[in-house]
């Protein structure tokens, strides 16, 4: 199985998950490394990210179910039909990210962990009434891509075109739990992924960048090409597909950036018949020569009709070097939730 391409850091949590084509800091190591190419600066950073989505408002079916204490068959069955159809995915990544430059020659290292996880009904023991009281199972599976990555990417043309490449030597904390629910119990779906499986591997990214304009950028990034496998602890395997995803970039003006990211890749999830395949739109407007930065956005999953444009929003404060910055989103149907915030230097 693949997993959903993260989206990590507050600029591009707050320009609606668009990131491969206006990242040039030292999270381009992530979104693209071709991207490190793009500006000549040392860049350092510290970024957490973290996102959740909820189908079928199974966090307030579990409190309703925890609470269920006076056996009634009717509301046990009406709790049961509604958990039976939610799922749980949920998305973090935190880290240590740097950039720096000899000449036309870019570099980067990060040092960071790309989580995934998902939480479903056990086939085998879907939820029902049984006594006038709701009885099922949860089943949970989760990855976490503890990495160190090393990137190079170099400018050609006065900038008109960047190609990039990264290296990345993953250790692969794999789980598999499962969870049993019962109507009048407590439970807590994060305590239940059992012990991890560990092993390693290594992963590669490559990207290009053509900039054929100083208002106008396109780019492109394929991550995980070698397909990175992880020993999971039910005997099965964890697969990384490789993720194809493209963006481009407009400057109206100098202060204004509006972007948009497309997953080329439809990629599959922990999560049994979903899929992710996500649309970005963002746009930011820095005033004062960068001293504040305001961005707002909107994603949605391509893979899922029904599911609405969440939208985002974020802001940045610079003085001098220090950059601080916040952003995400919430999905008020699905009540899934993204947020993120970093602080970094600059020089």
């Amino acid at each position: 199985m693949a997993v959903e391409f993260a989206i990590v850091g507050p600029r591009a949590a707050g320009m609606g998950g668009a990131g491969v084509a206006v990242t040039t800091d030292a999270l381009a190591t992530y979104w693209n490394p071709a991207g490190l190419a793009m500006t000549q600066a040392v860049d350092i950073r510290a970024v957490v990210t973290g996102q959740a989505i909820d189908r079928g408002d199974v966090r307030e079916t579990l409190k309703d179910i925890e609470n269920f204490r006076t056996p009634d068959p009717t509301r046990a069955q009406e709790l049961a039909d509604r958990i039976n159809r939610g799922t749980v995915s949920g998305i973090a990544a935190g880290g240590l990210y740097a950039k720096g430059h000899f000449g036309e020659h870019a570099f980067g290292f990060n040092v960071s962990d790309v989580a995934t996880a998902g939480a479903f009904v056990d086939p085998s023991n879907q939820f029902r009434q049984t006594g006038g009281s709701v009885q099922g199972a949860f089943l949970l599976r989760g990855l976490e891509a503890r990495q160190a990555a090393f990137s190079y990417a170099y400018a050609f043309a006065d900038k008109t075109f960047a190609i990039g490449v990264t290296g990345k030597i993953i250790q692969g904390a794999a789980y598999a739990g499962s969870v049993g629910v019962s109507g009048g119990q407590d439970v807590n779906l994060t305590d239940n992924f059992g012990k991890a499986k560990i092993s390693t591997t290594y992963g590669v990214d490559v990207g290009a960048i053509y900039q054929p304009s100083s208002w106008l950028r396109v780019a492109v990034v394929a991550k995980d090409l070698n397909q990175p496998e992880f020993d999971a602890p039910d005997g099965s395997q964890y697969k990384l597909n490789p993720q194809v995803r493209g963006g481009v970039a407009v400057k109206p003006w100098s202060t204004l950036t509006l972007a948009a990211d497309v997953d080329v890749t439809s990629n599959k999830t922990f999560v049994p018949g979903v899929k992710s395949q996500v649309i970005g739109l963002g746009a930011e407007q820095t005033i004062l020569s960068e001293f504040l930065s305001f961005r707002v956005g909107a994603f949605k999953n391509m893979q899922d009709a029904a599911s609405p444009f969440t939208p985002t929003a974020g802001f940045g404060i610079r003085i001098f070097a220090l950059r601080v910055d916040v952003g995400g989103g919430y999905d008020f149907r699905e009540r899934g939730a993204l947020a993120s915030g970093s602080v970094s230097l600059t020089f």
